[in-house]
């Protein structure tokens, strides 16, 4: 089977569109599937016709959707509505409030609109069809496909470092578990020591060039010299364009 591997798309759907066709992806006649490693939205402008485009995938059965810390505070936000989540400085941040607002064309939340862009969202397509249909890992004989990467016993060091350690049974790791590993440094426990023998662990959530600067030692992370293309190294393939800066989305094929 041939797979067109991107992630993080995050609500960047003209890019999203512009690296499948770049890859070919429209024009293929030949079996395949589209694996998104996680995110699909939060950050960019275009969460609708994001929305729109996996939903007919999904519906095509053309689509593999791991999910992503993002899918996860989508849901937080909505449960904790009543508590005034979209007040929350992680939810403003990370982009959750705008993908609610972009779907119901809002341009915040007040006390007379708030019940209205709850419903919205609570009966979205991506609420209701899509995140469902998220699962924790894809793998094939050579590749396991995550979002941050395998489930880890996690120490931490400093306030944004950890020290990752694996676990065995990581397929079998309860909900809690994957959850955490939706927020690891795929670069960070893999130069850690956390591998799978023999499988190349594709991964999203981090900016590639996060390796390329810190592991490879070249260029930056974010200034004009970053390198935001795939990291790829023995047992690891990080994928994650950072397309809010780079402007641009990965898209890699494999054939497995």
């Amino acid at each position: 089977m041939k797979y067109y591997v991107v992630a993080d798309p995050h609500g960047f759907y003209s890019e999203l569109v512009s690296a499948l066709d770049e890859k070919g992806y429209f024009d293929d006649h030949t079996p395949h599937k589209l694996i998104i490693c996680g995110d699909l939205l939060d950050r960019g402008s275009e969460a609708l016709k994001m929305q729109k485009f996996v939903f007919d995938l999904l519906a095509k059965d053309e689509v593999i959707l791991i999910r992503g810390n993002h899918e996860d505070l989508m849901l937080s936000l909505i449960d904790d509505w009543d508590d005034h989540s979209f007040e929350r400085r992680h939810h403003l941040h990370n982009g959750t409030v705008d993908t609610v607002l972009q779907m119901s064309g809002e341009s915040s939340v007040t006390p007379e609109n708030g019940d209205r862009i709850l419903k919205i969202a609570r009966s979205s397509a991506f609420v209701n069809q899509i995140i469902p249909q998220t699962i924790d890992y894809f793998e094939t004989e050579r590749y396991i496909f995550v979002h941050g990467w395998i489930p880890c016993v996690r120490t931490q060091l400093t306030y944004s470092t950890y020290f990752n350690k694996k676990i065995e049974d990581w397929r079998n790791a309860g909900r809690e578990d994957w959850t955490e590993a939706r927020w690891i440094n795929g670069m960070d426990a893999w130069m850690q020591g956390v591998r799978e023998r023999d499988k190349t662990i594709v991964c999203g959530h981090f900016h590639c060039s996060y390796g390329h600067a810190n592991i490879e030692h070249r260029g930056s992370e974010f200034g004009e010299d970053a390198d935001f293309s795939p990291f790829v190294a023995d047992g690891i393939l990080a994928i994650d364009a950072c397309t809010a800066v780079s402007g641009k989305v990965n898209c890699v094929v494999i054939e497995d």
